[in-house]
């Protein structure tokens, strides 16, 4: 190249560099601060139109005692924060309903380890308990794929837990709805993968998918296969919350903010709802499934986290929450509600940008989703369309 051409090329190439460095020096960067949520919330209370408030006018409004928050932007946790009721970000809140998330994941560990399969009959894997044939099957098995997926076709929507001290039903009278459950027995309803129907009872059979694998308690199972490796201390599957642990964990409130008696119900359903757990910790999972579906982990499969994060056939469920968009745009739901405590969580697992809120209130949806929406506007996340599943 002669001298000149060289230099022109030179000067064309810095030129070029100092547009590109200009460029990324003008785009928005994204600020992580906790105080980006605390304002601008659009709150629907119950009953009631929309109100602009910010975050403490919000939990006054709604009689909410405390919520925890943690955030997490491109892959790691960018704050955790805990508001009201001197709760921090160690408080544990009863996950409820995201416990199926995480059960799902365990679940999905043993499909790695081919102690488990998504599409075979449950039957052939379950030990310690069996699910009745049923005429509403019409010769349908039901599968690992379609419980994790809310289409088995199986009833008992949820779980309304029991009082401290009141005598707990093991996992086979909750199956059964034997005494002293209080719920009935966990059946075939309609034909397995022809709806979506929303089901507790399809995660007690999960759990006991998980424990006949393992040959373990549930409880045991999911420190080994989920909690452990993903250094989650503050969260376990123990109802009744042991006495030690009891100073940790926030107290359950109705909707006019008064306390649950006894401070919570006893869950024993744990893998439909039964986990005590932090946004944190929460946040750990999330994290660990969007590097599993980016390759940077094999805490999952890729073809197990792909499964999770796809719409199995007749409904918005993935394998263990809701899932919507592609892409960019794809993002992973779940939302949970005992009696006492209300929360939610997401992921954008392409991004590694998702969110964590527990309260202990059974208004807390609706400051959750508020929350989850600001984040949304603050953090530049897709649009998150008209509901949060």
């Amino acid at each position: 190249m002669p001298p000149s051409a060289r230099a022109k090329w030179i000067v064309a190439l810095w030129l070029t560099a100092v547009l590109v460095c200009a460029i990324c020096s003008c785009a928005p960067q994204k600020s992580w601060n906790a105080s980006e949520l605390e304002y601008g919330l659009t709150v629907t209370p119950p009953g009631a139109a929309p109100q602009n408030l910010d975050l403490t006018e919000a939990m006054r409004t709604l009689r909410i005692g405390s919520v925890s928050v943690a955030v997490v932007g491109q892959h790691q946790l960018r704050w955790a924060q805990a508001f009201g009721e001197q709760a921090t970000p160690n408080t544990r809140y009863q996950a409820a309903s995201l416990s199926k998330l995480v059960t799902a994941v365990g679940a999905l560990r043993l499909v790695d380890q081919d102690k488990l399969a998504l599409d075979r009959d449950i039957n052939d894997d379950l030990v310690i308990w069996r699910l009745p044939p049923s005429a509403a099957a019409q010769g349908h098995p039901v599968t690992l794929r379609e419980l994790l997926s809310m289409t088995g076709g199986i009833n008992v929507p949820g779980y309304v837990g029991y009082d401290p001290g009141q005598r707990l039903p093991n996992l086979v009278e909750i199956l059964d709805g034997s005494p002293p459950a209080n719920s009935p027995p966990v059946r075939i309803e309609t034909i397995p993968g022809a709806r979506y129907s929303y089901s507790g009872g399809g995660y007690q059979i999960v759990q006991a998918l998980i424990e006949s694998a393992t040959g373990t308690t549930f409880q045991q199972a999911m420190e080994t296969l989920v909690l452990e490796p993903l250094g989650m201390t503050s969260s376990e599957f123990a109802q009744p919350l042991p006495a030690e642990l009891e100073p940790t964990a926030a107290t359950g409130h109705d909707s006019q903010g008064v306390p649950v008696p006894g401070r919570w119900k006893v869950v024993p359903e744990l893998a439909a709802g039964g986990l005590w757990s932090t946004p944190t910790d929460l946040a750990k999972l999330l994290i660990a499934i969007a590097d599993s579906y980016r390759g940077q982990s094999t805490f999952l499969s890729r073809q197990s986290v792909e499964q999770m994060l796809t719409q199995q056939g007749v409904g918005p469920y993935g394998l263990g929450g809701a899932v919507r968009g592609a892409g960019e745009n794809l993002v992973l739901m779940k939302r949970g509600q005992n009696v006492g405590y209300q929360s939610c969580m997401l992921i954008f697992p392409v991004q590694g940008d998702g969110i964590v809120v527990m309260s202990n209130s059974d208004n807390g949806m609706a400051l959750a989703e508020a929350l989850v929406r600001r984040a949304a506007v603050a953090y530049r996340w897709p649009d998150l369309g008209d509901s949060i599943d």
